[in-house]
């Protein structure tokens, strides 16, 4: 799984005060050409996010893209999902290596430089850092962290993509890259107009030209 460029997030909340139904949502950032989609759903009842897994990886295969579960472990394992994204207070990655598929790839929310040190002897694929900018969209009690620790980040692992979240505006792009990112996570910029597909493909266009870890 390449993780360089969008990393486009379908957040439940967000997508319903913008009027989207979450599926329709993925839908339309595939369309735009975001090969990478992470649904982020911590309030729906299982059986529903589920569903949703299902529809979205159908979806996702048919444009050679992927889905990756935010928190769930055991239903990214049950949908077939290709990865599942942790919190620092989510089970442990070790564990989570236990019941999913041994090829399925596990990221790691991380916002100190000690979160990052420790996540060198973990079973992550990747790390995603921020907040880079202060937002509004979840409350990770973190202040914001700039781009400093996205470049000690890079330089810490670097064979590990970095991937930058928070308050990400695609006026920011060239910037967060030049400091080392491999791609970013975008949640409510996707939704800043009306046409989310055509959003999402000037950022694939401006990641392109961008420069990567």
């Amino acid at each position: 799984m390449s993780l360089s460029g969008l990393y486009a997030i379908v957040d439940h909340r967000t997508a319903t005060q913008h009027g989207w139904r979450v599926c329709d949502l993925a839908r339309a950032y595939l369309a735009g050409g975001a090969l990478v989609l992470q649904i982020r759903a911590p309030e729906v009842a299982s059986g529903e996010y589920l569903e949703w897994c299902d529809e979205i990886i159908k979806d996702a295969t048919d444009v050679g893209a992927q889905l990756i579960v935010n928190d769930r472990a055991d239903i990214a394992a049950m949908a077939g999902a290709a990865g599942v994204h942790l919190g620092q207070q989510d089970l442990g990655p070790e564990l989570v290596r236990e019941i999913v598929p041994a090829d399925m790839v596990l990221g790691l929310s991380t916002h100190t430089r000690s979160q990052l040190d420790r996540s060198t002897t973990t079973a992550v694929d990747y790390v995603a850092v921020g907040p880079v900018y202060r937002t509004a969209t979840k409350d990770t009690g973190y202040a914001a962290v700039g781009l400093d620790l996205v470049t000690y980040a890079s330089r810490l692992l670097p064979e590990r993509p970095v991937i930058a979240i928070g308050g990400i505006t695609l006026d920011c792009v060239e910037s967060i890259m030049s400091a080392g990112a491999a791609g970013v996570a975008v949640v409510s910029d996707l939704l800043s107009s009306n046409d989310p597909t055509r959003r999402v493909a000037d950022y694939v266009r401006v990641l392109r030209a961008s420069p990567s870890k």
